[in-house]
């Protein structure tokens, strides 16, 4: 994703909202499941961002637009350092991890 243009964005970001939505179900402790919330809120944040913008403006270069996410993209490498603590289903943590991954490319 060299390009890191904002249809990509929000194609990434979609797909972590919905990995965290099932780390979040998954999820066997409350500290864990409030963790997963933190971070599924500030997804959704910057993704309702991107949404406000046109069609037209989908091929410009991705930026992180809300505070909230730019604060959780470090507890999202948090998270990706200590996967397989937070998330016991092995297809939910490798579907999170090839998000997360695919996160630090795009703002990277």
């Amino acid at each position: 994703m060299s390009d890191r243009c904002i249809a990509d964005a929000i194609s990434v970001l979609e797909e972590l909202y919905s990995s965290l939505d099932d780390a979040y179900w998954e999820a066997s402790s409350v500290d864990t499941k409030d963790r997963f919330y933190s971070l599924i809120s500030a997804t959704n944040h910057e993704m309702s961002e991107l949404g406000k913008l046109s069609i037209q403006d989908h091929d410009l270069t991705y930026e992180l637009v809300s505070r909230e996410f730019q604060m959780a993209v470090h507890k999202l490498g948090d998270l990706e350092e200590g996967l397989e603590d937070s998330v016991l289903r092995a297809r939910t943590a490798l579907r999170l991890a090839e998000a997360l991954k695919s996160l630090r490319q795009l703002i990277n």
